[in-house]
This record gives structure tokens, C-alpha cells and sequence, in this order.
């Protein structure tokens, strides 16, 4: 992934990332994307498994931390990992997806929770930007 769509940004107790996107459906994928690069998985040599997920909640903000928060929970349940999606965010408040996961053998770094320390999804010239603050 280049650095203009995901970058780890210093941060005093926890871990955070800046994810830039041309559109929301490609900035909540390089969000998924960079969480995973932070936590470090290594996937067993299995069949990838594709699974649907369907979102709503409030805001635009809530409906990314309600994704990220998903995600996590499927890797500290079933330990599989998130490798790519087909997302569709049709309004600022429901997430349509078909995930792409695989097992994982090892996980390196855990992330307890996605907060919404500062968490504002921008829209810049560019598409959008949004700084995720994770809770270690």
C-alpha cells in the first residue's frame, strides 16, 4: 500500500493511523487495511473464506468504528484475518460488504478497541482523510 493512503502517525499511549481515499468505499477498505498492517498476522496456507457484512449506525464515524470493531472481533474470535473487501457504502450510516478472511497461525500486536479519540471523516480535495486513534 503506498504511504499516500495509509501512514502510521505518532501517538502518545496508543497507536493511530492517517488513511487517505478517493471515495468512502476505498478509505473504510485502506482503514481495514492499515489496522491489520499495525496488528501484523501471519494467515495459515488455507482457502480464503468470503463472508457478507451488513452495517447501520448513526453517522459516518460510528459506521467506521462499527467496521474496524467487526473485524477485530472476527480475528479474536475465530482468528481469521481480513485480506480485502467489496464494500459498498450506499449512506453515511450503512456498510454493505463481502470480506475476504483468512486463519491466522500468529498475531504479533493487539488492538483492544477502536476509539473515537478525534475521529472525523473528512472530505478534502482529494477524496477523503480520516486519522484512526487505536487503543493498545
Amino acid at each position: 500500500m503506498s504511504r499516500a493512503e495509509f501512514e502510521e502517525i505518532e501517538h502518545t499511549a496508543d497507536w493511530a493511523i492517517r488513511v487517505n481515499a478517493s471515495d468512502l468505499d476505498s478509505l473504510f477498505e485502506r482503514a481495514a487495511q492499515g489496522m491489520f498492517e499495525l496488528i501484523g498476522c501471519a494467515n495459515l496456507e488455507a482457502k480464503t473464506i468470503i463472508r457478507p457484512i451488513t452495517l447501520q449506525a448513526a453517522d459516518l464515524e460510528t459506521l467506521l468504528v462499527s467496521w474496524l470493531e467487526e473485524l477485530l472481533y472476527l480475528l479474536d474470535t475465530e482468528n481469521l484475518m481480513f485480506t480485502k473487501a467489496s464494500l459498498q457504502i450506499p449512506s453515511e450510516k450503512q456498510l454493505l460488504a463481502s470480506i475476504s478472511l483468512l486463519p491466522t497461525k500468529e498475531q504479533w500486536k493487539e488492538i483492544k478497541a477502536v476509539t473515537f479519540h478525534n475521529l472525523k471523516v473528512n472530505q478534502v480535495s482529494n477524496g477523503f482523510e480520516v486519522t484512526i486513534v487505536f487503543d493498545v
